[in-house]
């Protein structure tokens, strides 16, 4: 007799969903079909010719070592990379601060396992990053929602979300996912402060803050956090958990991310990474290590910014030109993605439908929300299609708006 495995599945399970975008990109593989929707980096300007001699010779130097179990809390010299890197900002960061991670969702599983209990609530922005709410749900949490709008998380609504208790505020400073907006630095400042106040810990999420495009650079969370905070100590000890990758800056199947804490933290995450996966793959954190050294990761990121700024400039342009009015649509600094929003009434889902009908995709914003009855909004991503394609597409997506538009104007 075989078992009923529903029956069987722990509860937290009852709450797990696919990931919309994973299985919208089923959807949009035909190579006929322009897609907005993925967040990929551009796969031509992966740096092939470097990887390819840097595996040559890890591997003819550091075989034994490369092959091998590692520690858990990473390979030595990226660690100390990374700390090196982060210091620029003038605070305090050592190797002890450092833990690697197999790409940043691990990370925030892993922070939801050592933060969340059931039932408790994570401060977000609203929208926020699908994968995250993936990763948090697991823990069987609830959400504050806090509205964005072009200078990123609304601080002056913070107060009242705070008194609902939140464990831990979850915030993408940087070219946000999906919104694409940055928090000024005045509201990075307030978000400290009352992180401090409330005794409130910050999670930022930063994969995108070495693509700016335009502006100057704004500190980190972290970075203001060990500013305002008062300790003398050799290393970070203050109220913000970052997490970084090396997926958006030099190859995503790697799978390098990392997380910089109170050293304290880090112990907790690594017996936490112990019962997950013992560490992360030591050949590939030595490879990227090797392949990001001697400032070769600085020059790789200034080619990156110049295509990407290129191609959000493109489609900037396109919906300058095609999309009607009554559109509206954020004006990325940086990183990824553009967020467009739609007319109250129009389905973002339907809208979608009648995109890929003509060959263009992007992915409907309501899987950004955690509140019910989200807006209309849609996220479009620019940063692995070309200048070209990225104007046709738009032209298509403007086609099935308006096609849309006739349809709700007709009911």
């Amino acid at each position: 007799m075989s078992i009923l495995w529903e029956s069987r599945y722990a509860l937290r399970m009852e709450r797990m969903t696919s990931s919309m975008i994973r299985e919208l990109l089923k959807l949009t593989q035909r190579p006929e079909v322009i897609s907005f929707a993925g967040g990929l980096p551009a796969a031509e300007y992966f740096p092939v010719n470097r990887f390819q001699d840097v595996c040559q010779r890890v591997l003819a130097d550091n075989a034994h070592f490369a092959l091998q179990y590692g520690p858990t809390e990473g390979y030595p010299p990226l660690r100390e990379f990374i700390a090196e890197r982060l210091s620029r900002e003038n605070f305090c960061i050592t190797a002890d601060n450092v833990l690697i991670t197999s790409g940043s969702q691990q990370a925030l599983s892993l922070i939801g396992a050592l933060l969340i209990n059931p039932g408790d609530k994570v401060l977000v922005e609203q929208p926020t990053y699908l994968g995250a709410v993936q990763a948090f749900s697991s823990y069987q949490t609830g959400y504050i929602g806090v509205p964005t709008d072009d200078d990123g998380i609304r601080t002056d609504l913070l107060p009242d979300a705070m008194r609902q208790g939140p464990k831990f505020m979850y915030i993408l400073p940087n070219f946000q996912n999906p919104a694409g907006v940055t928090i000024s630095y005045d509201r990075r400042v307030e978000l400290v402060r009352l992180s401090q106040e409330q005794g409130v810990p910050i999670v930022e999420d930063d994969p995108y803050g070495e693509l700016r495009y335009e502006g100057e650079h704004i500190r980190s969370l972290v970075a203001i956090d060990a500013e305002l905070n008062t300790s003398s100590d050799d290393c970070y000890t203050g109220n913000v958990i970052y997490l970084g990758t090396f997926s958006k800056t030099l190859a995503p199947g790697l799978r390098i991310a990392y997380v910089v804490a109170p050293p304290e933290v880090i112990s907790k995450l690594v017996q936490l990474k112990q019962a997950a996966d013992l560490h992360t793959s030591t050949f590939n954190q030595m490879v990227i290590y090797e392949v990001a050294k001697d400032g070769f990761i600085d020059e790789h990121v200034a080619n990156l910014v110049d295509v990407y700024q290129k191609r959000r400039d493109a489609m900037l342009g396109a919906l300058d030109r095609f999309m009607p009015p009554e559109v509206r649509w954020t004006h990325p600094q940086g990183g990824l993605f553009l967020w467009m929003h739609l007319p109250q009434g129009m389905s973002d889902r339907a809208l979608f439908e009648a995109a890929v009908e003509r060959n263009v995709a992007f992915v409907p914003g309501g899987s950004f929300f955690t509140v019910p009855d989200p807006p209309p909004t849609a996220r479009l991503n620019f940063s692995c299609v070309n200048e070209e394609h990225i104007i046709e597409g738009i032209q298509r997506l403007c086609e099935a708006y308006q096609e849309q538009a006739r349809t709700l104007a007709a009911h």
